[in-house]
């Protein structure tokens, strides 16, 4: 029997989304648009076309999931598309009363030396477009009365797990060539080395409110540990840290995430809880390692960012989503966040994501009023503690203002 919530009631209350990938939540009118602007070829150039060949509502494998990124990461090589695609992705979330985003992307996924798109004009343009949107917003009357939150946004720098001499981003081949004598590996991580060096000395020196890095691409094959030396210097310069792990690749990449490279989150997290995803063959219990691991990342309170519609369309084994792990999660009583991952490519919103799991999982008032919670206080923002502390607090009184009026 599971608690019934309205649409009205989940649309209206404070929300946040923490696990939000720029290039991966674009308005399809603007990527049409975009692409006919700087000549991006598209294999359609209506809503309908794009919606059947490319960003669909099932997907066959992760692959197909991923494809439709080639043609979002090329339109955005342009600084002036960048602004206008953050500053739609805030208005959108904003119209759905979601109150912190944290928008993560590879910047050197953007970057284009022959273009002089450098690391610092990406940033520089996704924090003009959030900052126009959170401005208007904050400036609202019913805002400034304290009758709406005010809306917070932190940027999330990713690095990529994987790339190779073509076909990535210019930058990458680029930096490839530049790296001639080196192993391919090497190569990588030392890319990911150079963005998270950038990243701290902008956010320090310019004031850009980068609150993360993040580690995004094909997980199996290339475990987070080899990245120890780039969350290091992140954990060092006091840089909040998110891994994508256990979307593809089991436990153990948890544990990597948390143990090599601090993870203050986790990205989708979904098979911490499979013990036919363990493949050291040192781990001879295998019950008992996932036990302790549930354990210790409840009890450390380190945040899971849910994804379900994404986990469906990337993982078809899943079937239907009862047999979602996020049941684990919420019997654990594990810290964790509702998020949409990529709004465009998932075909979603944060409201949907929350009625799928409340359509379909007992989530009773209170334990729902603790996850909306985990989703402002384990958020990286920008603020020091103390404002961070005093908004979240009044995000959640607006939550208790909008659940009596829904549930009296």
């Amino acid at each position: 029997m599971t608690t019934h919530y309205s649409q009205a009631f989940l649309k209206e209350m404070p929300k946040s989304d923490l696990h939000l990938h720029l290039d991966g939540s674009l308005r399809i009118p603007t990527l049409i648009d975009l692409a006919k602007r700087l000549q991006v070829s598209l294999p359609s150039y209506t809503e309908e076309g794009l919606r059947e060949k490319v960003f669909k509502t099932a997907y066959a494998n992760l692959g197909e999931y991923l494809s439709g990124f080639q043609y979002t990461c090329a339109v955005l090589r342009d600084p002036e598309a960048i602004e206008r695609v953050a500053y739609e992705l805030a208005i959108d979330n904003q119209n759905e009363n979601v109150y912190y985003i944290e928008p993560r992307f590879a910047p050197q996924l953007m970057m284009d030396p022959d273009r002089g798109v450098t690391l610092e004009s990406v940033m520089g343009a996704v924090n003009r477009g959030l900052l126009r949107a959170k401005k208007e917003h904050n400036s609202k009357p019913e805002v400034r009365a304290g009758d709406r939150p005010e809306f917070h946004y932190g940027i999330v720098s990713c690095a990529m797990r994987n790339f190779g001499p073509k076909g990535y981003s210019p930058w990458y081949s680029r930096f490839f060539q530049t790296m001639e004598y080196s192993q391919h590996m090497e190569i990588v991580v030392q890319a990911a080395l150079q963005m998270v060096k950038g990243v701290v000395k902008l956010r320090d020196e310019k004031g850009i409110p980068i609150v993360s890095i993040d580690l995004a691409g094909q997980e199996e094959g290339y475990p987070c540990a080899k990245f120890h030396e780039v969350y290091d210097y992140a954990h060092k310069n006091f840089m909040h840290k998110t891994v994508h792990a256990g979307e593809a690749y089991g436990a153990e990449s948890i544990f990597q995430a948390i143990t090599d490279c601090y993870a203050d989150r986790i990205g989708h997290g979904y098979y911490l809880f499979d013990e036919n995803k363990i493949v050291d063959p040192k781990i001879l219990d295998k019950k008992k390692y996932i036990r302790d691991l549930i354990s210790f990342v409840a009890d450390k309170r380190t945040t899971i960012e849910v994804c379900l519609t994404s986990n469906l369309q990337t993982n078809p084994s899943i079937g239907n989503i009862r047999n979602h792990h996020v049941k684990d999660m919420l019997s654990n009583r594990m810290s964790m966040s509702i998020c949409t991952d990529n709004r465009l490519v998932s075909d979603t919103t944060v409201t949907r994501e929350w009625s799928l799991l409340t359509d379909h999982f007992d989530v009773p008032l209170k334990h729902l009023k603790d996850i909306v919670a985990y989703g402002f206080k384990k958020s990286f923002y920008p603020g020091d503690y103390i404002e961070k502390r005093n908004w979240a607090k009044s995000v959640m009184m607006h939550f208790d203002k909008v659940s009596r009026r829904h549930h009296p």
